[in-house]
């Protein structure tokens, strides 16, 4: 049994992949045409052991795009981020998509901006919670607390019952 955590891979480690993809920068053009818009955000969260996404549904106004100046495949670094009115500064990297006129179920005219893997590995893939899901994330928040690297959590291998 196969016991290690599978956190989505970003999908540069395709080979002939783009990264960005080939509409980010249609996306971005698409942004910093709605700079002074009010938008809705489906962020993506990271952790140690999990990868969840947020929507609060309430509406921030685009205040700018800018450059990002350490993009970084491996660490969900996009070239860009967005200003919001909130005070805060959001890399691309962490959004899995921004619309404008509805934050839930939103008309496709009114997505301005996508992140298509991302909306693949978390929004629209089947999850169940099962005894090998429950044992994989406990096995993680093990190796954490005792310090351990999940290479070296070979011995804390749960058998199959």
């Amino acid at each position: 049994m196969d016991s290690t955590l599978k956190i989505p891979k970003m999908p540069i480690e395709r080979e002939g992949c783009l990264w960005p993809s080939k509409e980010y920068d249609e996306q971005v053009n698409y942004l910093k045409q709605s700079i002074g818009q009010d938008i809705y955000l489906l962020e993506v969260n990271y952790s140690d052991i999990y990868i969840t996404l947020s929507q609060i549904g309430r509406a921030h106004n685009l205040l700018d795009v800018i450059d990002f100046p350490s993009p970084d495949p491996e660490k969900y670094l996009y070239p860009h981020m967005i200003i919001t009115d909130d005070g805060r500064g959001l890399n691309l990297g962490r959004v899995a998509r921004i619309t404008v006129n509805h934050a839930f179920m939103p008309e496709e005219e009114d997505i301005i901006y996508r992140e298509h893997f991302m909306l693949k590995q978390l929004a629209y893939c089947e999850r169940r919670l099962s005894n090998k899901s429950i044992q994989r994330a406990s096995k993680v928040q093990l190796a954490k607390i005792l310090g351990i690297s999940m290479r070296g959590a070979e011995e804390f291998r749960i058998k199959d019952e």
